[in-house]
């Protein structure tokens, strides 16, 4: 659903005094400024060095975080399961959706073709971590321009999808839960599952989302801190690698799900000829933090619709496709009731045992809340990548602050920085 947006007139700055101030040097009318990491916009891990004509922004310098996590290099020395908590710490707003981008990528590499069950599942989870991101997103883009009610309204339903993941997984936070051909477990109780969801999504989120709008979306002084304030164009968001909710509220139509589809957006995903689940790109056009905005509002509403096309269209059978495949884990009573269960789950968990994987290197991504997430993988017959690379959306992102901020006002930081989302979990490597 596109949106054509009309921002106010004469709360931008024009590109003459974005050239003066970046250009015109005079170190006797500047000072400069540490914008966080105390700053509770900056979430206290990241850092924007702030050049200051008066409160004008001249320059600004983002440094990427100081959370130090390695990531990348770890994915040469954990086995291909073991990675996976590896990941849910990347973009800890959303960890389930990275959970299912790398077993994706794994499962690539290796040949394996996922039961229409976990495709099913692991869909709906995908589209509930999507949920889960832009909820924190929308509410905390609120919060940090005074709107405190916004932030409850979206904040406090983010906890039944703690709840769901406990539920599944075991871990509310960090759940871990794919692994190479399936899930960690089989879903406890399938009616409880789905009614967990239906109510969440037909209740407490369709609640959250209305009161939310009618804060915030035509609210005078919401709309005159966002509107025409951190501009990127079409051209510009392409030229600079922005994808998700950033690109598209510059009218980049672009979306993984659409584009290379995976999981349940495919045709045919079933093998049966089952079509792939119907939703809508948002896209806007003005590419200000007001668009962003929207987008990620409009986006909550395709993820309901998706999740309730498929809730009740859960396919019987395995999770996992053990009986297929020697990659992955059999089930528990696999392991204690057959020889063959035993030795395979042997073979997967021993140090000098694992994978036979091919000799060869691989890309696979996701479209996750922040974007395009992938992960680029170098193969050498081990059980453990030789190279793992990370493609996180918010790297790529955070790489427009200087370019967005830079003309603007000090006020107006807090303001592109939430429509940004940044995640310092995938910033530092």
């Amino acid at each position: 659903m596109p949106y054509t947006l009309r921002p106010e007139e004469g709360l931008g700055i024009d590109a003459e005094s974005i050239d003066y101030l970046k250009d015109h040097v005079d170190t006797g009318e500047r000072w400069t400024l540490n914008f966080g990491p105390q700053h509770p916009a900056t979430h206290t891990t990241l850092r924007l060095v702030l050049e200051l004509d008066g409160e004008r922004i001249a320059r600004c310098t983002p440094h990427i975080g100081y959370l130090h996590s390695g990531f990348e290099k770890l994915g040469e020395h954990l086995d291909f399961n073991q990675y996976v908590t590896i990941t849910s710490r990347m973009n800890y707003l959303s960890p389930i959706a990275n959970n299912i981008c790398w077993h994706h990528c794994i499962e690539k590499i290796l040949g394996i073709e996922l039961t229409p069950r976990c495709k099913v599942l692991r869909t709906i989870m995908a589209e509930m971590a999507r949920i889960q991101d832009h909820l924190l997103c929308v509410g905390a883009a609120a919060l940090d321009l005074g709107a405190f009610t916004g932030f409850l309204y979206t904040f406090n339903p983010r906890e039944k999808i703690y709840d769901l993941c406990d539920y599944i997984a075991g871990q509310r936070f960090h759940p871990d839960w794919t692994r190479v051909g399936g899930i960690v477990k089989e879903i406890p109780d399938e009616e409880v599952f789905k009614r967990m969801i239906k109510n969440f999504i037909h209740d407490d989120l369709v609640t959250a989302v209305r009161d939310l709008e009618k804060l915030v979306e035509r609210n005078r002084i919401f709309m005159d801190r966002t509107q025409n304030v951190g501009v990127l164009t079409k051209e510009e968001a392409i030229a600079w690698a922005a994808t998700g909710p950033v690109a598209r509220a510059s009218g980049v139509v672009r979306d993984v799900r659409k584009d290379d589809p995976y999981l349940c957006y495919q045709d045919n995903w079933d093998g049966q000829g089952a079509e792939a689940v119907r939703f809508s790109v948002p896209i806007a056009h003005d590419g200000d933090v007001y668009c962003r905005f929207l987008v990620r509002i409009e986006e909550i509403k395709q993820s309901i619709s998706i999740v309730d096309q498929l809730i009740d269209n859960i396919p019987q059978g395995a999770t996992n496709t053990f009986a297929d495949s020697k990659a992955v884990k059999p089930d528990k009573p696999e392991v204690y009731g057959s020889i063959e269960g035993l030795i395979q789950h042997f073979e997967l968990v021993m140090p000098n045992h694992g994978w036979d994987t091919p000799v060869a290197e691989l890309y696979s991504a996701h479209e996750t809340a922040n974007g395009q997430l992938g992960f680029y993988i170098v193969a050498d017959g081990s059980p453990r990548a030789f190279r793992a690379k990370t493609r996180p959306p918010s790297f790529l992102n955070y790489q427009l602050m200087a370019k967005l901020i830079e003309g603007y006002m000090l006020a107006d930081v807090v303001a592109v920085l939430g429509s940004l989302n940044v995640v310092a979990g995938e910033l530092d490597r």
